[in-house]
């Protein structure tokens, strides 16, 4: 189950109960089920904010594993816009787990790319977050 809400200043967030599949072998979140769920979530937000289907992961900087979480507990994924690009959009990460209050994880930057169907950065014409109102507001005029 995702649900999706604002949490402190961060843009977008996502929350994970943490079930049994999600640990690894010794009881904790598995840092790699993790960051699939980060990336996923980039990949999403970039896919929307970019207009654009084609989008992949160019680079993650230094990933600081801060906490860690349990079976039971639900973590918050929240991300935010640093910049725009010509082809890229370069954002920041912040895991949370909502039982403890503790951060788990920070990623500084996260640069996804927009890609032509050969896979070469395209340029994406975007220049700030928009939202769903303002699109629908666009397009009634």
């Amino acid at each position: 189950m995702i649900i999706y809400f604002y949490f402190y200043c961060m843009e977008l967030i996502s929350t994970h109960p943490i079930k049994k599949s999600d640990l690894g072998f010794h009881g904790n979140l598995f840092g790699g089920k993790l960051l699939a769920w980060i990336d996923e979530e980039i990949a999403l937000y970039a896919i929307i904010q970019l207009e654009s289907p084609r989008i992949v992961t160019k680079h993650m900087s230094e990933i600081n594993f801060r906490s860690s979480a349990k079976q039971g507990d639900i973590i918050e994924i929240g991300i935010d816009v640093i910049k725009f690009g010509t082809t890229s959009l370069t954002l920041t990460c912040e895991v949370r787990n909502m039982m403890t209050k503790e951060t788990i994880i920070t990623i500084d930057q996260i640069t996804m790319v927009s890609v032509s169907i050969e896979g070469k950065p395209q340029a994406h014409g975007k220049t700030k977050i928009e939202y769903v109102e303002d699109r629908l507001k666009n397009n009634l005029i």
